[in-house]
């Protein structure tokens, strides 16, 4: 069993800043590629920020210089510092990763249950 938990969503008035935690546990082998996505009321779901086992990263256009994704691959854990945050930002944020199983060895894409981030004053 593999899970993605989520923390650090709340509420922040514009400009303020969050950070959001994923981590991954159970009967993990490896965790490659990480992501954020995020989903506003009537929208569909879009992508925030990637990131590589290595490292290398990649933004949508509209968090650029806002938002930086990171991680800690000791703790199999993935971040999303959000700066200058506007009302648009307002939304539930998951987390996802390609997790390969420490029992079955096969690489699967795992979802976390998402953390509501509300930007208002």
């Amino acid at each position: 069993q593999v899970q993605l938990v989520e923390s650090g969503g709340g509420l922040v008035q514009p400009g303020g800043s969050l950070r959001l935690s994923c981590a991954a546990s159970g009967s993990i082998f490896r965790v490659n590629g990480m992501r954020w996505y995020r989903q506003a009321p009537g929208k569909q779901r879009e992508l925030v920020a990637t990131i590589t086992s290595g490292g290398s990263t990649n933004y949508a256009d509209s968090m650029k210089g806002r938002f930086t994704i990171s991680r800690d691959n000791a703790k199999n854990t993935v971040y999303l510092q959000m700066n200058n945050l506007k009302p648009e930002d307002t939304a539930v944020y998951y987390c996802n990763a390609d997790i390969a199983s420490l029992i079955s060895g096969l690489t699967k894409g795992y979802w976390g249950q998402g953390t509501q981030v509300t930007v208002s004053s």
